[in-house]
């Protein structure tokens, strides 16, 4: 530059110091305005065209984030600061402005690039069933905020001509104060960290946690926050480090199973609780899913019987009861059943009686997990039961209604 300035002066024509810097700082701008119209008005362009009318999804991604859109401006930064290095005089204010200005740029874009790489990476993996399942938003988020708070001392320590390490040594006095202002993003990026590591919470998963009232599907896993889409499509939020500090439920087991449990009891009135007659037998043997068990529980107790027994009082002998009997009949019921699983839990059992009678609880899964389905098969077992108990001479426990009084006092005041 300085050689053109002299070939000017041979020429007759002066320059001083101002026009000089003028002429400069327009070349600086011109070569500037050419470079940005080379890349984003040819080169760019031409690659956006390709991009949209090619298949291949990397190419889409990486348009649709704009990261060689600021990597074209990181790239006239450069550019710029280079040109001012070499035209002007070093040490110079116009200089020192000039390149001060240009490195601020480069170091904003360079940021903002790096920026829009995460997000094409994070895209991309989205697209990968595997990684789509990880919680890499939060930590993805956690990177961007550690790589800003860098970038930002680089861009105080420029504009005050001191040295970064500076900077960062004088933030140890400062770090009780940063831990307040970023405790939950630290909390919140090791807890993604540990959720994806132990593999413990990913998208879609069905996560159920009563104390901040979630009860539906995970769509967003962030570096602070969790959504959660409830089943009545409210949105809960949950503070992500809460998901390693507390207790929650994830359903993603049982999803996954293909079976979904049913664990329900039907209470039993004790009072008709009793030993089955002969004609009793004879009516429920004649049930198909009842005979080989009664078959089979008839002989056991005749032999027991003939070994053991006497005619001489009736608690000398083993008889077949009605609960037992039903019980018995409710097992074959389910393993009958086309919509409970057989190769999972499945039993009928007694729980320990208490003031609401006998409960005899149903324990097995269902051929499916969509709950819709899920609670059509279980109302349907639960209608049978309640429909079928009185064939063996039991009733289920209720408490007394309002139509029960008033049964019971129009009986007394007909007496």
């Amino acid at each position: 530059m300085q050689e053109l300035i002299a070939q000017v002066e041979e020429l007759g024509i002066e320059i001083n110091h101002t026009s000089s810097l003028v002429i400069i700082f327009g070349i600086i701008l011109l070569t500037a305005i050419v470079v940005h119209i080379i890349l984003h008005r040819i080169v760019l362009r031409t690659f956006e065209r390709r991009a949209q009318a090619s298949s291949k999804l990397w190419l889409q991604i990486i348009t649709q984030n704009k990261l060689f859109h600021r990597l074209a401006f990181t790239l006239q930064g450069i550019i710029v600061n280079v040109q001012a290095v070499l035209w002007l005089q070093k040490g110079s204010d116009a200089a020192q402005i000039l390149t001060t200005c240009a490195q601020l740029w480069v170091m904003l874009y360079a940021l903002l690039s790096f920026f829009s790489l995460l997000d094409v990476i994070f895209n991309l993996s989205q697209k990968f069933s595997a990684a789509s399942q990880l919680p890499l938003k939060g930590i993805f988020q956690g990177v961007k905020l550690v790589s800003a708070i860098l970038v930002g001392i680089l861009i105080i320590s420029l504009l005050l001509g001191q040295s970064p390490a500076i900077l960062i040594s004088g933030l140890g006095a400062m770090a009780a104060v940063l831990m307040l202002v970023f405790k939950d993003p630290i909390l919140g990026l090791v807890a993604g960290i540990q959720l994806s590591a132990n593999d413990m919470l990913k998208l879609g998963d069905w996560l159920e946690m009563p104390k901040y009232g979630a009860d539906g599907a995970v769509t967003d896993i962030g570096l602070t926050t969790v959504k959660v889409r409830n089943w009545d499509n409210t949105i809960t939020t949950i503070p992500t480090w809460s998901l390693v500090s507390d207790s929650f439920k994830n359903w993603s087991g049982m999803s996954a199973s293909g079976g979904r449990r049913i664990k329900r009891s039907v209470n039993i009135d004790t009072t008709s609780v009793h030993f089955l007659d002969e004609q009793e037998q004879q009516r429920l043997i004649q049930a198909k899913l009842l005979k080989p068990y009664m078959d089979s529980r008839h002989q056991e107790i005749d032999e027991w019987n003939r070994e053991h027994g006497s005619e001489a009082s009736v608690l000398n002998l083993r008889k077949m009861t009605n609960v037992g009997t039903f019980r018995a009949y409710l097992n074959e019921y389910l393993r009958n059943h086309p919509r409970i699983r057989k190769d999972m839990t499945l039993m009928v059992r007694q729980l320990a009686p208490d003031n609401n009678g006998l409960p005899m609880e149903i324990y097995c899964f269902t051929n499916t997990v969509v709950w819709a389905e899920y609670e059509s098969i279980q109302a349907d077992i639960f209608d049978h039961i309640f429909a079928v108990v009185e064939e063996f001479g039991l009733r289920v426990y209720q408490s007394p209604t309002g139509n029960d009084i008033r049964s019971l006092a129009g009986a007394i005041q007909a007496q």
